[in-house]
């Protein structure tokens, strides 16, 4: 029962400013991978999340919620003890430093724990307390006693299965003889053996061969079955079939469960395919906005350029956290070297690193340990450090017909106006890219203004 932590990438150099350049024959440089852009993947940016929430953040959203049967009472609960769990179960609450639950808790789980089982479809961030929810819902109807799976719960790749395995244990460290299994690549089961542990966590491929091929699960004695990030699920070549192959084959009593961090239309289809009859709740989403942030851009000729304006802006005006944004990890190590060597505090975040080391940059930076942290797009979205004050776009984020990403931009800048706080955003840009910054500016209907970088007077005059 280990997490096969060998099987998760070895270690890199944590601070990663080393080339991922390879020589060629000829003795030159191929460097081709960095000056491609940095590829957000959805279930690498929800480990990340599961990694630096270990605690709960209050969501800002409006929880709604949509019954299966209208006509039936609502219930919310405050506290944990409401909801009248087993007295191990409880325990293990609050060792894991849960004193009431979340607002999504306070929702969900009424509906979870209800008597009969109810299925629930729900919307719901890294952070807000979903795992645990669920968690404890398969706990509460476990039988120990029975040595065989009753609850099953698919999760995209085999670190986010991991995360969750190890929210079991800690929750259940007082359930006696309940146990976890990992229906994982690598985790392989000698011909004949039979699988005793309760709960099973899994990826999609590797418990549709245990379920029909190896016959180590019986689909019709499951209780309880969990569908996590449906929406990296969906993105993911496969999955969605696999899932659905699995979900046809349970009982009509056995309670589903599905979670999706975002819920666009073809979310919103698998689902319905999925679970039948069910609750839902969704989170009004919280919109960014960029009506608090005073945008700028500089006209530059160069890189070189770009970074002399950076350092007279830098030291023209007081600045708690600064991201700064760049389009290839080939500009992101040139930065934050030139940084570095002019003495700067800098961290750089990019797609060569681990997952357990972009949490760990980014815990730094949360610390305040750097006081400003270079990324590619693998950054855009997501991770929340309220004192970022200043975001800088080193390059304007573009999509592959090089045109202007909207969305990018909004993330990207949104970040240093969180909270209802006031912030600035940067724009270096070369100009044959001006073209770009006015679309930008007419498609969210706000104004970029000019700055000259020489001015220090006027730069001075920037306040928050």
């Amino acid at each position: 029962n280990s997490h096969f932590s060998n099987l998760i990438h070895p270690r890199k150099n944590l601070r990663g400013i080393k080339s991922t350049a390879v020589p060629n024959i000829d003795g030159s440089l191929n460097i081709e991978d960095d000056d491609e852009d940095d590829i957000v993947d959805l279930a690498t940016n929800s480990l990340l999340n599961k990694l630096i929430r270990q605690s709960l953040v209050e969501s800002s959203h409006r929880v709604e919620v949509l019954q299966k049967d209208p006509s039936s009472p609502l219930y919310s609960v405050k506290t944990f003890e409401e909801l009248r769990l087993k007295e191990e179960l409880l325990k293990g609450i609050y060792a894991m430093g849960f004193n009431r639950p979340s607002k999504i808790q306070e929702m969900a789980l009424p509906m979870m724990l209800a008597h009969p089982p109810q299925n629930l479809i729900a919307q719901s961030q890294s952070g807000t307390g979903k795992t645990a929810a669920f968690v404890l819902a398969m706990l509460s109807r476990v039988n120990a006693l029975e040595l065989f799976p009753q609850c099953l719960c698919l999760a995209p790749t085999y670190e986010l299965a991991l995360q969750t395995g190890r929210v079991v244990e800690r929750m259940g460290k007082f359930c006696v003889d309940v146990q976890v299994m990992y229906a994982i690549r690598g985790n392989r089961i000698p011909r004949g053996a039979e699988v005793t542990k309760q709960i099973i966590i899994g990826t999609p491929g590797t418990v549709l061969d245990w379920c029909f091929k190896r016959k180590l699960i019986d689909l019709a004695k499951i209780r309880v079955f969990v569908l996590d990030e449906a929406d990296v699920m969906i993105d993911t070549q496969g999955f969605s079939d696999q899932s659905i192959r699995i979900q046809r084959a349970l009982p009509s009593e056995c309670q589903m469960l599905l979670f999706s961090a975002t819920f666009e239309d073809s979310v919103w289809q698998f689902a319905e395919r999925i679970i039948p009859d069910p609750n839902v709740i969704k989170l009004r989403k919280e919109e960014l906005t960029l009506n608090n942030i005073r945008q700028y851009y500089v006209l530059c000729e160069d890189r070189k350029d770009k970074y002399q304006a950076l350092c007279n802006i830098y030291g023209g005006i007081t600045i708690g956290q600064a991201i700064i944004f760049c389009q290839t990890r080939r500009n992101a190590k040139w930065l934050t070297v030139e940084m570095m060597q002019d003495g700067h505090q800098v961290s750089l975040l990019s797609g060569e690193l681990t997952v357990e080391q972009r949490a760990s940059i980014i815990q730094r930076f949360r610390d305040g340990k750097e006081k400003v942290l270079i990324t590619t797009n693998v950054c855009a979205r997501g991770i929340d450090v309220k004192q970022v004050t200043i975001v800088v776009n080193f390059d304007l984020p573009v999509n592959q017909a090089k045109e202007p990403d909207y969305e990018t931009y909004l993330h990207r800048i949104g970040r240093t106006g969180r909270f209802g706080k006031k912030g600035l955003a940067f724009n270096m840009i070369e100009v044959d890219k001006l073209p770009l910054l006015m679309k930008i500016q007419d498609h969210f209907n706000s104004s970029i203004k000019q700055l000259d970088p020489e001015d220090m007077d006027e730069i001075e005059k920037i306040e928050y």
